[in-house]
């Protein structure tokens, strides 16, 4: 049975007074993507220049990595499967539960931050030790106050403590403009009370993640059109119809809910994959269960016959070779696109309220 013990073989020595580890990066991603995660982030550090140091194993379900860089930047927005990435300083072994103050904050990188988030993994073991950092933090955020080191400055790097277990502190700092904005690398959703599924706090999240207050404004206005396929029961275009915008609902199962009687839904019993629009609408969203080629030679379909400038989607992942499979199906949206001359921007991500598959967002450009 796994655990998230660490081993001696599974992470690097540790220690109060070890070196800096300013070569090493800690990524959180959802519990059960440790590998998936630090492949990714190899892949892209690899595209700028070798890596030297030998990867540690990641420690399944423990719900982040460890790799070790060479010099590398690492693009967050580009990761799918990270949900934050932070430049490790030191792993910490806490001796005495009695005082783990002064062995973190001597461990601390120097200079100020603009933050200070104390962390632990999205686990259940994680999730019993929040009681103890929501505890312990007013403590370290008024010694670091008390030394001029926590000022309120969105501009300053973040400061982070991951608490992977109760014995061991690792800290790190996460440049603000190029990381999650949250805590944990998580967007929490309030599940709507009239929301026919759960389902709707997939589209919720990626809104927010992939689009800017502004970009929400100008690309979510009332009045604008969109197709929601495989839409049943109605999650996903409950967010639609939410902010103004009529919806063709198409798939043979039923609407629930307000969705069923809703004025600006038009419920079409037809497949997902047949139907074709009578015009040109403004958005696509999809949520089907189905391989992730298929959705994403479907999706490129629409956008090379101009039937929506913007799409949401999601991607199912297989069990095994998801990296490979997330590859084979951007590609082939981005050859389709590429063979039509068509200008596009396209992000993918595992969100929190993704399980078993990722998000994409895909919009027409002007250059």
């Amino acid at each position: 049975m796994q655990t998230n013990k660490h081993s001696r073989n599974s992470r690097p020595e540790t220690g109060s007074f070890e070196p800096p580890l300013q070569e090493s990066i800690l990524l959180y991603c959802r519990a059960g993507f440790e590998k998936d995660c630090a492949e990714e982030a190899l892949v892209h550090a690899r595209k700028q220049r070798p890596i030297l140091a030998e990867q540690p194993k990641t420690i399944a379900n423990s719900g982040y990595a460890i790799i070790a860089l060479n010099g590398q930047t690492l693009a967050f927005r580009e990761l799918i499967f990270a949900r934050q990435q932070i430049r490790l300083h030191r792993i910490v072994e806490l001796q005495s539960e009695r005082d783990r103050l002064t062995p973190i904050i001597d461990s601390l990188p120097q200079g100020n931050f603009g933050a200070l988030w104390l962390e632990v993994p999205d686990t259940n073991e994680g999730k019993a030790l929040s009681s103890f950092t929501r505890r312990f933090k007013p403590l370290m955020e008024a010694e670091l106050r008390k030394q001029n080191r926590l000022i309120d400055d969105r501009h300053l790097p973040r400061l982070h403590v991951f608490f992977p277990d109760k014995c061991t502190a690792i800290t790190g700092i996460s440049d603000p403009f190029n990381s999650s904005p949250f805590e944990m690398g998580i967007h929490r959703q309030s599940m709507p009370s009239d929301a026919p599924s759960r389902s709707t706090l997939k589209l919720a999240e990626a809104i927010d993640v992939f689009l800017d207050k502004g970009e929400q404004s100008r690309l979510l206005k009332r009045g604008m059109t969109a197709v929601d396929l495989g839409a049943a029961p109605g999650g996903w275009t409950w967010q639609m119809v939410s902010r103004g915008i009529r919806v063709t609902a198409v798939d043979n199962g039923p609407m629930k809910g307000s969705m069923a009687r809703h004025p600006l839904v038009e419920h079409l019993k037809q497949d997902g994959f047949r139907f074709t629009p009578r015009k040109a609408l403004d958005w696509l969203v999809c949520d089907m269960i189905e391989k992730p080629s298929r959705v994403s030679e479907l999706v490129g379909h629409w956008f090379v016959q101009g039937w929506c400038r913007h799409a949401i989607f999601n991607l199912k992942l297989p069990m095994k070779q998801r990296i490979p499979a997330i590859n084979e199906a951007l590609n082939k949206i981005r050859s389709m696109l590429d063979t039509e001359g068509i200008n596009y921007r396209m992000i993918a991500k595992q969100l929190y309220h993704d399980r078993e598959e990722i998000t994409v967002f895909l919009t027409r450009t002007k250059h």
